[in-house]
């Protein structure tokens, strides 16, 4: 019960508000409320009381809600077990900790989540298949590697329930006409459509026309790609064609889920939305229907959401810094790993042993001229006719790390079904081109005193939803 200790317009609440959120960073967290609070009287923690708001929520055998219920209360969580724990526990193999929750909760739980699955499967959010990756740090700080996380059902059990719940607050306020904030998540913009169905069609695939777009068109073309070569690329170029979610006072649903009434309700400690909707359920119970300034309420939303893209930003920026860390001594090594973006200065290529990310230069593609084809995602040699597409398998030599920039350098060796020749400049001119200048392949507006590239936004962070 975070808004039993945060209240509005206190010194406390204007610092929430102004952080929107909490930063998380591979080595530290930059908590939105402070350490008494968010790692201690608001946590959780093993035998001991803390205020909460509950909502009871019924669902049939389908995983259809039947209803639901906030309350205010006191919770004793009886054990502190992590994901892998209680996976083991459900696989066979419990501990001293899980072993007596067994039968009474967990097995009950894993139950109500195999229900919530099959309304999963009927709703058909969007499928995408693009595991997170995390970096590890020793206790010194250094880098050890950059490793998937494992997705147990144990995760996804939980985000199942969160669902419901954000859900579940939503209705809740919705049907008593409080004033809350939505979590929206927009279609995709027609031209990001048509730019996906290029790329489908491209692999051999198809998008299908002429019908209002749903995930469940998506999810078939997901279906298509999966197991294939094209698989990565298609799950890249839908990621890619996503409108970013952003809070609102106004409803117009959340596409991804595909739901129509979402709110965030499950995470006051870290977001401040959610704080507010905690804060309208409380006014609920006691029956105080009086409505907020909804001039203001709107501004907070924009505050929040721009909050939002910051930390996304700077978590972004900082993985960056510490994966060119780690490929700092591993200059000169090979690699394999995959296109994994294409842009009209260079293509990006993501390591499969160390899912490090780094930029092949069109300077050191020294063997054609290569002309790029946004369309396609790819990008085609003028005179070899040899291409390189979003998804293709690559071999790479690391050539240099630049830590102020976060950027690591590749040279490539092999792709596109071919190994790459180290040509001079003049293997890049066309009898067309020749003796003309070529022009610079930066982003558009950049200057020499600003970084050769700008990232492209790729979110990775399933968290936020």
């Amino acid at each position: 019960d975070v808004a039993a200790y945060v209240r509005p317009g206190t010194e406390l609440d204007r610092e929430a508000v102004k952080r929107g959120n909490s930063t998380y960073f591979p080595d530290r967290v930059v908590p939105m409320l402070p350490e008494r609070l968010s790692g201690d009287l608001c946590s959780l923690h093993e035998g001991v009381p803390r205020a909460c708001i509950a909502v009871r929520m019924k669902i049939d055998a389908e995983g259809n809600k039947l209803g639901q219920k906030f309350v205010r209360g006191l919770m004793r969580s009886p054990a502190s077990l992590t994901y892998q724990e209680v996976q083991a526990a459900i696989d066979g193999e419990p501990n001293d900790k899980t072993g007596p929750l067994l039968d009474d909760v967990l097995k009950p739980l894993y139950a109500a989540y195999a229900a919530l699955k099959s309304a999963r499967e009927r709703r058909q959010p969007l499928d995408l298949d693009l595991p997170e990756r995390k970096v590890m740090l020793s206790e010194e700080g250094k880098v050890t590697s950059v490793a998937f996380t494992d997705r147990l059902d144990a995760h996804k059990l939980i985000e199942e329930m969160m669902v419901l719940a954000n859900v579940a607050a939503a209705e809740t306020l919705n049907a008593k006409d409080m004033p809350l904030l939505f979590r929206v998540h927009e279609e995709p913009s027609q031209d990001k459509l048509e730019s996906l169905r290029d790329t489908a069609e491209s692999a051999g695939l198809t998008l299908a026309k002429g019908q209002v777009l749903k995930t469940r068109h998506l999810n078939q073309l997901l279906h298509q790609a999966a197991g294939k070569d094209e698989a990565e690329l298609i799950n890249m170029a839908t990621l890619r064609s996503m409108t970013q979610a952003y809070y609102s006072p106004k409803n117009f649903g959340h596409f991804g889920l595909a739901l129509q009434n979402y709110a965030h309700f499950t995470s006051p400690i870290r977001r401040y939305a959610d704080l507010i909707v905690h804060r309208r359920l409380k006014r609920l119970m006691r029956g105080d229907r009086r409505k907020p300034n909804q001039k203001r309420l709107a501004e907070v939303c924009a505050h929040i959401s721009d909050c939002e893209r910051e930390a996304e930003y700077a978590e972004r920026e900082m993985v960056d810094f510490y994966k060119a860390l780690f490929m700092k001594d591993k200059i000169g090594e090979r690699y394999s790993g995959h296109v994994s973006g294409v842009t009209s200065f260079g293509l990006f290529v993501e390591l499969e042993e160390t899912f490090v990310e780094g930029m092949v230069p069109f300077q050191e593609l020294t063997d054609d001229y290569y002309h790029h084809l946004p369309e396609e995602h790819s990008v085609l040699g003028e005179r070899t006719g040899r291409r390189f597409r979003l998804g293709d398998p690559v071999t790479i030599r690391v050539l240099s790390v630049d830590l102020s920039r976060r950027e690591v350098a590749f040279q490539m060796l092999a792709g596109g079904g071919h190994e790459v020749p180290r040509g001079g400049t003049a293997a890049r001119r066309s009898s067309r081109t020749a003796g003309r200048k070529r022009p610079q392949r930066t982003p558009k507006g950049n200057s020499a005193k600003k970084p050769l590239r700008k990232r492209p936004a790729r979110k990775r962070n399933t968290r936020r939803k």
